[in-house]
């Protein structure tokens, strides 16, 4: 069982309260720690987890997280961001930028001393993106990025200022490598149809260049060891017109400049999310039109697992690596796959609808699910759920607006074992949600009803669900070189079913030849005798006494009544109601079903070749399909049609 430091996490439950809890198995509050009075604007904890601290619209305080001893309590006004320096030595802060009396420029970054609170040194940092600067893990060195200059700073020695500088004409983003030997990735943005990315090893002479000719915008993640690095480019515009959205592009580099590598995905779309493994050795990538793909590379961008598609938009690997997170988020359903890297065997599902935040606890064995406002503004609180499904601890609040793991060191954190965990008792509130949860019975996609209790067609179905590959249709109503398909009947509708005393199917109101024959085949009284009118009676007719010239008994307009006396030579002229035969539906039997898709696919084999015979260019799929025609007709035979 992981300590109670490791599990304990933070919580802004709304702007007024905030609270620090402790995680498995009490999820009490923090002894010692007193909730403030006043508004909260953030909080954050240092890397290793030792300090904790938040801002309130008039003073920062720093904590020790462990007791929640007060440290320091600094008196700055309207304070936006907080953050850390890696070994927890230094706090910056940031806040928004005014125009000051006398016209100079406001100093609205500051760097304050942990232990002290002195003010150490102050900068004018208008983009509240990417505020802050960035530290090697050692603390020896920091750099910013200011127009085209990156400035290197010494924390030890603030005042001496700048140390240390590169020009880099056109610089939009700098990202500086974790590990022991620091490397920094400069990206330049397109102009004159190039852009760059260029890796130095703390600004000495670039070891690795890349041209990428289209990129507005870049994405840089390193590994943790700091000797790759992920890009991914955006533009704005895909000149192709493939995608109203624009195009992404991933790639490769390593900082010793040995290898560099373009990461080639094989289905068209978007890259949605990607992430490093802790190992530094693998990466997983999801991709693609929806139902996306998961695919997992190793570091050389060789393919080391496929996890199919399905509706996914993020990954995230735990901090041992032995667990991957696999989920949609956002405008997607919430569902979150855990997969078993070890084994590549899906663990379980666990639905965390509205999620806003997911992240995995620091000894990888809990997920920690929130939704927060002003995103969603019902339905806000944390809820932690274990690596195998079951759900752990639920905390609601009216408005939650940040929240997190504490973080730990590695060697604070037991290991992961070698066979997954059992969950552990859930706590009181996480067993009265799933005592009141009432299972949701997914209804489907709709069918008509002759349709129904059949197994839906492929073309309707999702390709996670075994349906046909997305086509890009390239802003027309259908792929290129495939022919609109002709309208067809309801699938699996099946024969039409005969309603008991209704006319049958084929029955025509008007009068056939037929009928006129045996309307004149005889005269007077028997005329129309013989029109299936008439039902037969099992008495004679009573004879018409008195009433010479006079209408038949039972006639109403004046013609004479059928006699008839039981004979079988009278009621045999009667038409019979109509049998009802048994009436089988062809798409209940999978042989007679099997064989209509053979047909048909044989029938559009045909087609492709009267095409190809008229000179038309055909697709690869469409060839692809002409050489299965073989494989087809032996299906078809063996089926005995």
């Amino acid at each position: 069982m992981a300590s109670q430091m490791t599990q304990q996490y933070a919580c802004e439950p709304c702007p007024e309260i905030f609270g620090s809890c402790y995680g498995t198995p009490d999820y009490v509050p923090v002894a010692n720690f007193e909730v403030p009075d006043a508004t909260a604007r953030t909080f954050c904890y240092s890397a290793d987890g030792r300090l904790y601290a938040y801002a309130l619209p008039n003073v920062v305080r720093i904590f020790q997280a462990e007791n929640a001893q007060l440290l320091q309590e600094l008196a700055l006004p309207n304070i936006v961001e907080l953050n850390f320096s890696p070994r927890g030595t230094y706090l910056s802060t940031w806040e928004r930028p005014v125009k000051l009396d006398d016209g100079s420029q406001h100093k609205n970054h500051r760097v304050f001393s942990v232990s002290t609170g002195e003010e150490l040194t102050s900068f004018s940092q208008r983009s509240q993106e990417g505020w802050d600067m960035q530290y090697t893990i050692s603390e020896s060195h920091a750099i910013r990025l200011v127009g085209p200059e990156i400035q290197v700073f010494r924390p030890s020695e603030w005042s001496k200022g700048i140390v240390d500088k590169l020009r880099v004409e056109g610089a939009t983003s700098v990202t500086l490598s974790p590990g022991l030997n620091p490397s920094v990735a400069v990206f330049v943005a397109e102009k004159k149809h190039q852009d760059l990315l260029a890796l130095d090893p703390l600004l000495r002479p670039a070891t690795c260049q890349k041209n990428f000719y289209k990129a507005d915008r870049s994405q840089i993640k390193w590994n943790d060891l700091g000797t790759q690095v992920l890009l991914l480019t955006h533009t704005d515009v895909d000149k192709t017109n493939k995608s109203y959205y624009g195009e992404n592009m991933l790639y490769l580099l390593s900082a010793a400049g040995n290898f560099d590598c373009r990461v080639t995905l094989d289905k068209e779309g978007p890259i949605h999310d990607f992430a490093w493994s802790p190992n530094s050795k693998e990466f997983g990538v999801v991709y693609g039109y929806m139902p996306a793909k998961s695919v997992l590379f190793d570091q050389r961008v060789r393919t080391l697992h496929d996890f199919g598609t399905a509706p996914h938009n993020y990954i995230s690997f735990n901090p041992q690596g032995r667990l991957m997170a696999l989920a949609g988020f956002g405008n997607l359903a919430g569902k979150i796959t855990i997969v078993d890297r070890r084994t590549l065997n899906k663990v379980t599902t666990i639905d965390a609808p509205n999620t806003s935040v997911c992240q995995w606890s620091p000894d990888g064995r809990f997920l920690l699910t929130a939704t927060l406002s002003p995103r969603l503004r019902v339905d806000n609180g944390v809820m932690i759920w274990h690596c195998t499904g079951p759900l752990m601890h639920v905390q609601r609040t009216e408005e939650l607006y940040q929240t997190g793991w504490r973080p730990a060191r590695t060697e604070d954190v037991p290991p992961f074992p070698a066979q997954i965990p059992p969950a552990p008792a859930p706590s009181a509130s996480a067993s009265q949600v799933a005592a009141a949860a009432k299972p949701v019975v997914s209804k489907g996609a709709y069918r008509p009803p002759g349709a129904r209790g059949l197994a839906a067609p492929s073309i309707f179905k999702r390709e996670d669900e075994g349906g046909a590959a997305r086509m890009p249709t390239n802003g027309t109503h259908s792929p290129q070189g495939v022919r609109s398909p002709e309208p067809r009947g309801v699938p699996g509708a099946g024969a039409r079913r005969h309603v008991p005393g209704a006319p049958p199917p084929n029955h025509s109101p008007s009068p056939g030849p037929g009928d006129k024959k045996k309307r004149k085949g005889k005269k007077g009284g028997e005329e129309g005798g013989a029109s299936g009118a008439a039902t037969p009676t099992d008495g004679a007719a009573t004879p018409n006494k008195g009433r010479r010239g006079g209408s038949p008994r039972g006639s109403m307009d004046g013609r004479p009544k059928p006699r008839t006396n039981g004979s079988a030579a009278n009621v045999r002229d009667a038409a019979p109601p109509p049998a009802e035969e048994p009436q089988t539906d062809p798409s209940l039997d999978p042989v007679a079903k099997k064989v209509r898709n053979l047909t048909k696919k044989l029938k559009a084999i045909e087609e492709l070749k009267e095409k190809a015979m008229r000179g038309e260019r055909l697709e690869a799929t469409q060839v692809k399909k002409i050489d299965g025609e073989g494989a087809l007709k032996a299906e078809l035979a063996s089926l005995g049609a």
